[in-house]
């Protein structure tokens, strides 16, 4: 998509504190942290929302919880405990349009709702 922050990322065209890639997934620093470890996973193939993956990618959601994994650990929260966060259109807080897991930790979070 053109106008798609997310895929602006992935394309090199906008810099990102990247932690992680590979060829499904990018993983970056979130520039507004709710947390003191808070990234955002994407898959490089743009998705406006969870509801607009086809069955035939949901793959791809496998992908970014992989990530999340191996980032929990090499960040040093999969000890403690961390959130996983997909939002999923405007009533959910969905800002981007672009699917994203938000990996969130490294204090202890409070409940949701």
């Amino acid at each position: 998509m053109n106008d798609c922050l997310f895929c602006k990322i992935v394309a090199g065209q906008i810099p990102a504190a990247k932690v992680y890639e590979d060829d499904l997934v990018l993983a970056f620093n979130d520039i507004h942290p709710a947390a003191p470890t808070h990234m955002l996973i994407i898959p490089k193939e743009h998705f406006p929302s969870l509801q607009d993956i086809p069955q035939g990618k949901l793959p791809v959601i496998a992908s970014l919880f992989a990530a999340a994994q191996k980032l929990a650990e090499t960040t040093g929260i999969a000890k403690t405990g961390y959130r996983t966060l997909i939002n999923t259109g405007p009533d959910s807080g969905q800002v981007v349009f672009h699917v994203h897991l938000h990996l969130l930790g490294g204090r202890k979070l409070g409940k949701l709702g």
